[in-house]
């Protein structure tokens, strides 16, 4: 069973096995969180809750709510698949103009877009998602352009203090998946059906985890 002790060790096992989701989940020992020291997933010492700017920044994945809604990454080399299966034919604008999206993903969607890149406070603020009187549901709408293929998290920034320390947790910077790894990327399995990215999805899981019912893998991978 591999040890993840440093962000190298989160960034080698998404290289490793193409996925890997941070918390445990329906494929036992499929998970950041079972394969970390307990005495490092919550201290003082940095540990996951930390890298995953780092993990990021390192280059080759992508973060983000990408498996029932909860955090994880991605490989770049299973990203085409998982992005065609996901979109399910629809980049967004079409999935829009079909009715299939609403207004307020269009407009966090669009923004984001316009920006390039932007962090989650200036983002709700832009949208109107503010404190006092304004849109509500933020994270479903922000969560659900993860898990469809066209949003993810590109960093983690800090607060700094008076000093020039860090404190509190990162705040997430938002990108489209596009804008971070190109269309050349993004599009590239849309030639493929999604069904058959799907069977390509879960028989790399199945590879890794050979033992795993399909059934829990599907589970982890479907969206509906």
């Amino acid at each position: 069973m591999p040890k993840i002790r440093s962000e190298k060790d989160v960034w080698e096992l998404v290289d490793r096995w193409g996925f890997l989701p941070f918390f445990r989940n329906t494929v036992p020992g499929f998970s950041i969180e079972e394969h970390t020291p307990r005495e490092i997933w919550f201290s003082d010492v940095p540990g996951p809750w930390e890298w995953k700017g780092p993990v990021i920044r390192l280059g080759g994945c992508a973060y983000g709510k990408l498996f029932a809604s909860k955090a994880g990454y991605i490989s770049e080399r299973m990203l085409p698949d998982f992005l065609n299966y996901r979109r399910d034919g629809y980049d967004f604008d079409s999935r829009y103009e079909c009715g299939l999206a609403g207004r307020k993903d269009l407009d966090v969607f669009d923004t984001v877009s316009r920006y390039g890149s932007l962090l989650s406070k200036k983002l709700k603020s832009l949208c109107g998602y503010t404190r006092s009187g304004g849109q509500k549901g933020f994270d479903g709408v922000i969560t659900r352009l993860q898990m469809q293929g066209y949003i993810c998290v590109s960093d983690f920034e800090y607060m700094v203090d008076k000093t020039g320390k860090t404190y509190g947790w990162g705040v997430a910077r938002y990108s489209t998946f596009d804008g971070m790894f190109g269309e050349d990327l993004t599009r590239s399995a849309y030639s493929r059906e999604p069904s058959e990215s799907f069977e390509r999805l879960v028989s790399a899981v199945e590879k890794s985890f050979p033992d795993a019912p399909r059934n829990n893998i599907e589970k982890l991978l479907v969206y509906r």
